[in-house]
């Protein structure tokens, strides 16, 4: 299927004026042109293409991966990328860390944050990247860093692209616009947005201030979880993915390139804008997803299912059945197990957990404690679960059916033990007691009472 699109993004200075249109599938074949005619038919680099175009390929794999994770996309754009480039300098990365990063060491414990204020300073998306944890090593293209960002301004005459990893942005308070080189992406809360690495963007705050959450992935591309026994529908269905058709700028002004390459922020002023793909074809874009559309499977008889039932995305390792990052997802759904402790159990585990919170309240922490927001970690082989208040709740419930709704929780769970940053160790927000709320649960052992209590 082949789309067209308006020629441009609109306004040159914000691309304001243009709504973004959409592809619908994830991981398809698509092909989409913003002029009549752009992408040549039947060759990927002819002679000559259409429009004085540049063909260009961006592989988000060895060319030599099989035909199933092979990741590439073909550009026609006005200029290749080569000559949006200058030399580089290295800029202050600000709070941006990259694995490894062994700033501080902290004693074994459950960790949790505060929702991090707005600062009334202007920060663009890439300025207010503050990095909570990093796990693995970015180098060798494994692992993962959990960040926050503040954004207070959009980025103008500015562009981004993340060489080290794919960025999955998770927003949690206003909406953000991506202009890419693939086309336009809007996203709000209750949506994500999946950046590939390389894919040069520019951010921009259509509703004001902005913040949320990003994993940085260093491994793997996202794909969809195999759901094995549940067969060929529910979790996250393919036809809900959304990838943008085509759009350019064509825009001849001074600008800058910023880059990520190394764990270092790079940057360089260009004459023009990068984002002047004026047709493409591949299976390697960008994409959005609706968390909202994502339709849960569990238990409806007895026990409670393992929380990797909730996948939305995961990102493999090459050990079988151990994922680099699992993007897991805590939604609106129906509780209906009998003589069951409903919320997520006590439990230790090998991979390590980073949780965010959209809006509501997590089941599992009813205490008041954990806001939207805010973050909390637990650690490869951390003992975490919920506390008093939530325990208390579901052991004394008369258990009859019931949804749990408004509410979004998320975690970025990677088979790494995640190391804290140092801003994280010392911000105010972090909840230094955290860690104690074991210790107000009771003691109900009665050797005399054989019975449930």
């Amino acid at each position: 299927m082949t789309v067209q699109t308006p020629i441009a993004f609109g306004a040159p200075a914000t691309g304001a004026g243009l709504a973004p249109g959409y592809m619908s599938g994830f991981g398809n074949g698509f092909e989409t042109e913003a002029l009549p005619g752009a992408l040549p038919v039947g060759r990927n680099s002819p002679q000559k293409c259409p429009y004085g175009l540049y063909a260009e390929q961006l592989s988000g794999s060895p060319f030599t991966a099989p035909r199933t994770t092979n990741e590439r996309s073909w550009l026609y754009r006005i200029r290749p990328t080569v000559s949006h480039w200058n030399a580089f300098a290295k800029i202050d990365a600000r709070l941006w860390r990259t694995a490894p990063a062994a700033e501080v060491e902290m004693a074994p414990a459950p960790l949790r944050w505060d929702p991090l204020p707005i600062p009334s300073t202007p920060l663009s998306f890439v300025e207010g990247i503050h990095t909570m944890t990093t796990a693995g090593d970015a180098g060798s293209q494994a692992g993962m860093g959990a960040h926050l960002y503040l954004a207070t301004r959009s980025m103008q005459d500015e562009y981004f692209y993340d060489a080290d990893g794919e960025l999955l942005v998770v927003p949690q308070e206003g909406r953000l616009r991506f202009c890419t080189e693939f086309g336009v992406i809007e996203v709000e809360p209750g949506e994500i947005c999946v950046i590939p690495r390389g894919v040069k963007i520019r951010v921009e705050l259509p509703g004001g201030p902005a913040r949320g959450y990003v994993c940085e992935n260093y491994g793997g591309a996202f794909t969809l979880p195999e759901r094995g026994p549940i067969g060929a529908n529910c979790m996250a269905n393919q036809r809900d993915f959304l990838t943008p058709v085509a759009a350019y700028e064509d825009r001849e002004a001074p600008s800058r390139l910023i880059v990520k390459w190394g764990g270092s922020l790079w940057a360089a002023d260009i004459p023009r804008s990068p984002l002047d793909v004026v047709a493409w074809h591949g299976n390697y874009a960008p994409y959005k997803y609706d968390l909202r559309r994502y339709s849960p499977v569990g238990p409806i008889l007895f026990d409670h299912a393992d929380p990797s039932i909730f996948t939305v995305l995961t990102s493999p390792s090459e050990t079988p059945g151990t994922a680099n990052i699992d993007f897991v997802l805590f939604s609106d759904r129906w509780l209906v197990a009998e003589n069951t402790f409903r919320p997520p159990w006590y439990h230790m585990n090998v991979m390590s957990e980073f949780m965010g919170l959209v809006y509501g309240v997590y089941d599992a922490k009813t205490g008041g404690g954990f806001q939207p927001g805010g973050c909390s970690l637990h650690n490869m082989m951390l003992p975490h679960g919920p506390d008093v208040d939530a325990f208390e709740k579901a052991s004394n419930a008369e258990l009859q059916p019931h949804r749990l709704q408004g509410t979004l929780a998320f975690m970025f769970e990677t088979r790494f033990p995640q190391k804290v940053s140092r801003f994280a160790a010392e911000t105010a927000a972090l909840q230094r007691r955290y860690g104690d709320y074991g210790k107000a649960l009771a003691r109900h052992f009665d050797p005399a009472r054989p019975e449930a209590r």
